[in-house]
């Protein structure tokens, strides 16, 4: 993937609990990057639209898929930027991508993607996604 298409990113430092004893970051840790990512991409797309008003009363977005590639180990200290995109907006649901970079030396450490899906907070049932939603999108991904 090019780094270029990507909109937004963040830059996490692999923390001491993050490693095991030889020092490698956890894989399960990952998730939690692109968690940080993901909440950090859509507190900037806020700013555009109201996300917080698109998920208040009944509607909410829930985790439906994650996919991760480990590419190369990182290290306790390690400085890592994560890449995000929404490279696709469906009826009822979007997906992000990430790309894992040390700093350090430009290694890609992981990728991976999310699938996220639009429900009725009451029902758990999809619903479709607001119209403006897919415009922010496609704004804010210019």
């Amino acid at each position: 993937m090019d780094i270029e298409k990507f909109s937004q990113q963040i830059t996490e430092e692999v923390k001491f609990h993050e490693v095991d004893m030889l020092g490698v970051c956890n894989n399960a840790v990952y998730l939690s990057y692109f968690e940080d990512a993901r909440l950090k991409y859509l507190q900037n797309l806020s700013k555009k639209y109201k996300f917080k008003e698109f998920l208040q009363n009944e509607s909410f977005v829930i985790i439906a898929r994650n996919e991760i590639d480990y590419l190369n180990s990182s290290h306790l200290d390690d400085l890592l930027t994560v890449y995000t995109r929404i490279p696709k907006v469906s009826k009822s649901s979007f997906i992000f991508e990430h790309l894992v970079y040390r700093e350090s030396d430009k290694t890609e450490i992981a990728k991976g993607s999310g699938v996220l899906v639009h429900i009725n907070r009451n029902t758990k049932q999809s619903m479709l996604l607001p119209g403006e939603f897919h415009k922010a999108i496609l704004d804010f991904e210019k």
